[in-house]
């Protein structure tokens, strides 16, 4: 593929995600899928982002299986939802202030609430949901970069969809001056409960993916049926690259 990959287990990024947080003024973690592959081809600022992503993950069974193609096996899956509670509980070990933007109205700070009440001791210094539409608007990106720099977080959770998340990220993160940030997607939503994520046993089968396109047919039919689909044309053009190399 075109991105080179963390190869770490969850405790490995655990570990380094706690590093950067102490170590680091404007980090940022991206937790790749097999949507993402296929926007860092048509994307270049996508591209440019991943390539100073401070760590780079995997989100999705089907990069597992495509890596063992390449005869270059990634250890472990370590999805955004899967991160996101961990981070949650290494952030109230290490008195990490965290910050939640993202989701609905109110969705984060019942997500907060939950955590809060998993993890005694998490400190989450605030929350704030966007409006529809922020990313095109210069003053509402500027209130948002206000409200995180009031709370001063250690850790800033992003929880906006790809590729919005990713960019809102990159291009802000000298003025947002957090140590690190994590785009995890519906995460926020997982936590709340406002959403529900596949069975286990599903998502080890790759399978995640369908049981969301059931859940919601008319948003995720384009993305998993049409762009998706485009990652075996790459898998073929990489594969075909390095046996040329």
């Amino acid at each position: 593929m075109k991105i080179y990959i963390d190869n770490v287990t969850m405790n490995e990024a655990l570990e380094r995600i706690s590093y950067l947080t102490e170590n680091t003024k404007h980090s940022y973690v991206v937790t790749p899928n097999v949507d993402h592959i296929v926007k860092l081809e048509k994307d270049p600022e996508f591209f440019e982002i991943y390539e100073n992503a401070a760590l780079i993950l995997t989100d999705g069974q089907p990069l597992i299986w495509i890596s063992k193609l390449y005869k270059t096996s990634i250890i472990e899956k370590i999805s955004g939802a899967d991160l996101f509670p961990r981070v949650c509980k290494l952030a109230a070990q290490k008195k990490y202030k965290l910050f939640f933007l993202g989701a609905a109205e109110g969705v984060a700070d019942i997500a907060a609430t939950k955590l809060i009440m998993k993890y005694p001791g998490l400190n989450i210094v605030g929350t704030y949901s966007p409006k529809f539409g922020f990313e095109n608007d210069p003053n509402e990106i500027k209130n948002i970069i206000n409200v995180i720099k009031e709370n001063i977080p250690d850790i800033l959770i992003v929880g906006l969809g790809t590729p919005k998340q990713e960019k809102f990220i990159y291009r802000n993160k000298e003025l947002l001056n957090v140590p690190i940030s994590l785009g995890v997607g519906a995460s926020i939503d997982f936590e709340a409960g406002t959403q529900k994520r596949a069975p286990v046993w599903m998502s080890k089968c790759g399978l995640e993916w369908f049981y969301r396109l059931c859940r919601e047919p008319h948003r995720l039919f384009k993305r998993y049926l049409i762009d998706d689909i485009k990652v075996i044309k790459l898998i073929w053009k990489y594969r075909k690259n390095k046996k040329l190399e």
